[in-house]
Order: structure tokens, then sequence, then C-alpha cells
């Protein structure tokens, strides 16, 4: 008898604050932050679990467990390091994860949430990134040089500028052939060491120094060349197409991975995915304006 009256006693109780909680009243913020949240959340699971931040996460984790362990045993020399250090803990993780941080929130900076919600223009038109004579240059220029394991690296801008890396190299400013592309790799010229940057249908740059890749896990009977191409592919948007002196094998590097021994008709393919993603006729305007302009200025 005890039992049933408890469990009505228990079942009163809950209804009661259920009751309390249909009373309270909801605004359609409060259901938006929920999303917002929800969505952050993800978005921050997914960029822990493809970057190298998943494996200092399970790090973190495991010096967590042993705190964990530490207080449910009460040892208290490692509970009192764990105070002392908790003060210090944002810091520390803002300078392991720096890499990461600033490959994510370069991420963040490329999606166009901006400019898709409030238009700086009206009349927004697209254009091709380049011509179809440009991919097709492209493809003869990387398997003519594979055929005679000339090394080549060539670095093709998309939505994130390359100034910075541009800026390592001699200007050129050249239409693009594969005549022009096959003399600037050929061994003993003045251009061939370091990678060519284009930019819509020119040549921009030669002999430009990019950023090398710290990862771990590319293979062994990669050279500097891969790894360059890998670097700039990682903190940038770029697709960057390598030529291997060894090999004489063509591999793609984007979005930091490597897609090796390409043949024309797969290398043409990502070209021309590449040069049908559009882009706001308006935004490149003002991009090229703001370009001709630092010109000017260090004219």
């Amino acid at each position: 008898m005890n039992q049933v009256e408890a469990f009505w006693g228990t079942l009163s109780e809950y209804l009661e604050k259920m009751s309390r909680l249909s009373t309270i009243k909801y605004k359609i913020t409060d259901f938006v932050e929920i999303v917002i949240i929800s969505f952050l959340l993800y978005q921050i699971m997914v960029w822990i679990k493809n970057t190298r931040a998943w494996i200092l996460v399970k790090g973190i984790a495991v010096l967590l467990a042993f705190t964990l362990i530490a207080v449910l045993f009460h040892m208290n020399t490692i509970i009192w390091l764990a105070e002392k250090t908790l003060g210090l803990g944002v810091t520390a993780i803002i300078i392991v994860f720096q890499p990461e941080l600033r490959k994510a929130l370069e991420q963040l900076g490329r999606k166009n949430f901006i400019t898709g919600v409030i238009p700086f223009d009206d009349t927004k038109g697209t254009k091709e990134r380049f011509s179809d004579k440009t991919v097709q240059e492209l493809v003869k220029a990387s398997f003519a040089l594979a055929k005679t394991k000339t090394g080549a690296l060539i670095v093709i801008e998309q939505e994130v500028p390359l100034t910075e890396y541009e800026n390592t190299g001699i200007p050129l400013d050249s239409l693009i052939s594969s005549q022009l592309l096959i003399n600037i790799f050929e061994h003993n010229t003045p251009l061939h060491d370091g990678a060519i940057i284009i930019r819509g249908d020119r040549i921009v740059s030669a002999t430009c120094y990019l950023p090398l890749s710290d990862n771990m896990e590319i293979s062994k009977d990669l050279g500097t060349r891969h790894r360059a191409g890998l670097g700039i592919s990682e903190v940038t948007d770029s697709m960057t197409i390598i030529v291997s002196e060894e090999t004489g094998k063509v591999t793609i590097a984007f979005g930091g991975r490597l897609l090796r021994n390409m043949d024309s008709e797969n290398l043409k393919n990502k070209l021309v995915m590449l040069q049908n993603k559009t882009i706001d006729a308006k935004r490149f305007r003002l991009w090229k304006g703001r370009r001709k302009n630092e010109k000017e200025n260090h004219s």
C-alpha cells in the first residue's frame, strides 16, 4: 500500500511540474536560438572530426578522465595541480589549437553568409573563372611536362586571394599557353624554380614560394613539391597541379588532399568543375579595381 501511495505521489508531482511548464510562454526567438546553437554545435563537431583537432580533443579527454579519477579517489596532489593549471587551460587550448582555429576562421570567412543575407548590389551576374582554352592549355602542358619528367607546380586561384604568395615571385601577367608553361618549367631556365600562380586566364606570377604542409601522413615517396602543393591547399581554396620530376605522374592538391595518378581526362574534368563555379561579377569587378589601385600605389 505504501508503494502505491509513493507511486501516485511521485506521479502527481511530475504532472504538477509539467503543468507549470505548460504555462511558460515561448517566444519565436527561443526557437531561433535553439536552431542557431544546434547548428553551431554541429559545425564544431564536424570541424573537430575532419581536422587534426580530433586527436587533440581525445588527448584532452584522457587528461580530464585522469582528473576525474583523481577526484573520485581523493588524490590531493593531482587535484591541486589540476586546480592550478585550470586558469591557464583556455590560453593553452588557443595555443595548441592555433593552426586549426586559423583554418576554421578562414573557412568561415569563405562562406558567403553576409553577402547572401545582405546583398551589396542588386545587379548580380556570373562569370566563369577561366575559359575553355585555358583548360585545354593546362591539360596539354601538364602532360607534356609529365612525358619529359619535368617538375611543375601550377596554382589556380579561386575565392581566397593569393596575393601574399604572388608577391614572393616574379610578376608576369601573361596569357596562358602550353608553350609558355613548358618553357617556364624547363630545366635551367630563370623561372623554373618555384610555383606559378594563375588567376583567371593569366599567369600572374612565377617562382613563388608556397607554405609546406606539416601533415605527417603524407607518403614518404613524395617530395617538397607535393608538400608545397598540399600546403597551399590547406590554407586556401586553390587547386594545384603538381608534376613529379621523379616519376612524371600528375597530382592534384585540393582541399588539403592529394589526388594522385591523374590522367588527362580526369584533370580536364577537375578543371571544368573549377571553371563552372560561378562568381559574383560585381565582386569580381570590385576586387579587380582594388588590385589596380594597389598596383598604382606601389608604382
